[in-house]
């Protein structure tokens, strides 16, 4: 019985490695199409922005807040696109595979609501906002930059950019995603003309 329940896990941890790698590779190169939320067309204040985005939802994640950064409404991956980022402007993506390890991943395409992404800075608090209208207080605590040595590769390492060190997909990830729990934003860095050049992680932890 012992022996099934390692092999299942070392099963399912396969997988997830295998969908993380593809998913790393290419999901900024092949942008999806959903129903939008909404296209904020100016800035709001929180309150205006928290009434816009709930839904009445307990536990669904709908918007993510950080005063003068970004306003982003909050869509779910479908269960059977795995892949799946939102293409429309003022909506970031959450990560299913990072919620199977307890935690939030938000992505976004770099020529869309990941833009502003970079304009994250440490110690900025980050508000989450759900259908019901709990929020959920972080505070950016680290940003990680990695360069993808082969874009295109679905087996590329990455070149850590603040550090001298190169990481595996599965390395990157558990860096970014495991541990205790968290928001991560990610996007992709561009650079030398190549959209999908790079990484960009920003961790937020636990308000207090």
């Amino acid at each position: 019985m012992m022996l099934n329940h390692v092999q299942h896990t070392m099963t399912r941890t396969a997988l997830h490695l295998s969908l993380l790698v593809f998913f790393l590779t290419t999901f900024f190169l092949n942008p999806g199409s959903t129903q939008a939320i909404g296209d904020f067309d100016e800035t709001l204040d929180f309150e205006d922005f928290s009434q816009l985005v709930q839904n009445g939802e307990a536990d669904v994640l709908r918007g993510v807040y950080v005063e003068d950064v970004l306003e982003l409404a909050v869509v779910q991956q479908p269960v059977d696109r795995p892949y799946y980022v939102s293409n429309h402007h003022s909506e970031a993506t959450q990560f299913g595979l990072a919620s199977q390890y307890g935690n939030i991943g938000l992505l976004a395409h770099n020529t869309l609501s990941g833009r502003f992404f970079s304009e994250l800075a440490m110690g900025q608090e980050v508000r989450l906002l759900s259908g019901d209208g709990r929020v959920d207080y972080f505070v950016v605590k680290q940003i990680l930059r990695f360069q993808a040595l082969e874009p295109e590769s679905i087996s590329s390492s990455f070149r850590n950019l603040d550090r001298n060190e190169i990481l595996s997909a599965g390395e990157m990830f558990n860096r970014a995603y495991v541990g205790e729990h968290r928001l991560v934003f990610q996007t992709c860095i561009e650079a030398d003309r190549n959209p999908s050049w790079g990484r960009l992680f920003v961790i937020a932890m636990p308000k207090g």
